[in-house]
């Protein structure tokens, strides 16, 4: 292996083989080589797994990919990619989170982890991966143990500049409720690859931690500085200059949560298991009033989930006095944790928000499925210590708990309820599609499940990001569709997928990008580039999908917001399904 900056290494994969306890090296192929992040998960998950097969069974496999510019100083580019067939879906699935892990491993040059096989014993293990290799170490002393102790453990144990990928007690009993978490800045576990039960595969392979020791990197390689810098510039320029995201701006100042007051007065803010779309105890958990309370408290506001971020949409939430720090709250998981339960005191969904970092669980589902346990019968709404008592019971692996551990569509059918907000058996985001037409698009025909991330139509439809769209208008396979194949390029560079607010006003702010992936790849893209690889990305995770058994009416929302009028508008989502075909043309 090179010893210093200066020699040539290409970029590698590590194969991991869970049954074999074995882990090695082996050069990314010269087709992959433009591909990172998602484009790179799923075309793995695509070309190696059987779409059939059982992913919590021996023949599913987990990547982790860094996006094509993590780990260089590109701005807001912290994001790694997680695929692998979903026990949640039973499709293909990618989840990204923010954390300096993935600029560790770009840094390395370590393009993916495949993780594969399953271990047949009941050991669990942490792998510690180096520049010369990796190895095994047996993680049985941090099992039926919360993140945050054990997190702690780990960096006392490896030491406190590396990055922590691992799985929570929720994964122990292979829920598909589960996330994978990475560590914060602070080394809090609280950044997540959530969504899909991705948590599960991990653990179901016999895969507890994985710790990123990068000494001795390289760093990312970078082919045409000058055009890399270029784009640096007209990046750093657009986000630094747009209203949402420029320092001082709505992100910055208050975070993701700063969407609490407008998605509840446009009235499309879920209550109450998603039975009305605003309540004005909303504005007790909005961004503003949250960001204000932590400035009492001595938390952070703002703050970046990985380093070199310019937006810092991030904070970190503390109880009075600035302890027991627990994390970012996010808009999605104040919303879900909050008013989808009809809890409207931060300092509970605090809480809550604590007990799935620490158990490993993805917080829009885990809100998703209190809020059907309470119309279950499990608790009131409204009762956070009920709430709270639940998720005890996943911590204790009793029988209710694997239920609720399970996610939303598996709570509906254990306890009879027929409101369950949930598309391909993931559940909904934070916007209500009765109230908000393109986004409840997007629920219906990304490939992923419910996931507002795939195509966020918010940002034309409520923000008036990229145009102007009027939410209520039942027309948008266009937009989504738009969205979605953006969406699945960006997830593939390793930005963060908020750059599109910037990218989508300031057409300098796009070039920009494109500018900084000629540089890493030496290439000569433009632009007009931009959708078709996005579209390739889609194509692939469709095909696996179609393979799976997936079909057209896979692309629906449930019946209930079809025939169920949402206050305040009195709406339904009243788009066709000749509408939501569109999307595709299939």
């Amino acid at each position: 292996m090179p010893k210093n900056r200066g020699e040539i290494m290409s970029k590698r994969i590590l194969r991991v083989d869970m049954t074999k306890l074995e882990a090695k090296f082996e050069d990314l192929p010269a087709d992959f080589v433009a591909l990172g992040g998602r484009a790179l998960t799923s075309t793995i998950v695509a070309k190696e797994v059987d779409p059939l097969c059982h992913p919590l069974g021996p023949n599913n496999k987990l990547v982790f990919a860094p996006g094509l510019v993590t780990g260089t100083k590109a701005p807001t580019s912290g994001r790694i990619s997680v695929g692998a067939k979903s026990p949640l879906t039973g499709g293909i699935k990618e989840a990204n989170a923010g954390t300096n892990f993935s600029q560790k491993l770009g840094r390395m040059r370590i393009a993916a982890i495949v993780v594969e096989g399953k271990h047949t014993g009941n050991d669990y293990y942490l792998l510690k991966v180096t520049m010369d290799g990796a190895e095994f170490v047996n993680a049985a002393k941090w099992l039926n143990k919360g993140l945050y102790e054990v997190y702690k453990d780990l960096f006392k144990e490896f030491g406190n500049k590396v990055g922590i990928s691992g799985v929570g007690i929720a994964s122990e009993i292979m829920g598909a409720a589960s996330g994978i978490c990475f560590n914060d800045p602070e080394g809090l576990p609280s950044r997540y690859a959530g969504r899909g039960g991705l948590g599960a595969v991990m653990a179901s392979k016999g895969l507890k931690f994985i710790v990123v020791d990068e000494t001795g990197a390289p760093g990312v390689e970078i082919l045409n500085q000058e055009a890399f810098d270029m784009g640096v510039r007209k990046l750093t320029n657009a986000l630094t200059t747009h209203d949402v995201t420029k320092p001082g701006g709505a992100l910055n100042s208050f975070g993701t949560a700063v969407l609490v007051n407008i998605i509840n007065e446009a009235g499309g803010l879920p209550q109450r298991n998603f039975s009305s779309g605003q309540d004005d105890r909303s504005e007790k958990v909005s961004g503003e009033v949250k960001a204000d309370e932590i400035k009492k408290r001595g938390g952070q506001r703002p703050h970046f989930c990985s380093p070199g971020c310019v937006i810092q949409c991030s904070e970190v939430w503390t109880k009075p006095g600035g302890k027991d720090p627990v994390g970012v709250l996010e808009y999605e998981s104040v919303w879900a944790l909050g008013p989808n339960c009809s809890i409207y005191d931060l300092d509970i969904i605090g809480e809550l928000n604590r007990k799935c970092n620490d158990l490993g669980l993805d917080t829009i589902e885990t809100g998703d499925l209190l809020a059907v346990a309470m119309e279950g019968g499990l608790t009131e709404f409204g009762n956070g210590k009920g709430a709270l008592k639940l998720m005890d019971e996943i911590k204790n692996k009793t029988p209710t708990g694997r239920i609720l551990a399970n996610g939303t569509a598996y709570v509906g059918k254990a306890f009879g309820v027929t409101r369950v907000p949930v598309v391909k058996g993931q559940s909904l985001p934070a916007y209500d599609p009765r109230a908000i037409k393109g986004i409840g698009v997007t629920y219906a025909t990304t490939p992923m499940g419910a996931d507002h991330t795939a195509g966020y139509a918010i940002a034309t439809e409520i923000m008036g990001v990229g145009g102007t769209a009027d939410p209520r208008d039942t027309k948008k396979a266009d937009l989504s569709r738009n969205l979605q194949i953006a969406t699945a390029a960006v997830d593939a560079t390793g930005y963060c997928l908020f750059i599109a607010f910037a990218i989508l006003d300031i057409p300098e702010g796009l070039e920009g990008v494109v500018d900084t992936l000629n540089g890493v790849l030496g290439t000569s893209l433009t632009v007009d580039d931009v959708p078709g690889y996005g579209k390739s990305i889609i194509d692939t995770e469709r095909a696996f999908n179609k393979a799976a058994g997936f079909t057209e009416k896979h692309d629906r929302l449930p019946e209930f917001f079809l025939k169920e009028p949402i206050a305040p508008h009195n709406d339904v989502f009243g788009v066709t399904d000749e509408e939501l075909d569109r999307v595709w043309g299939e």
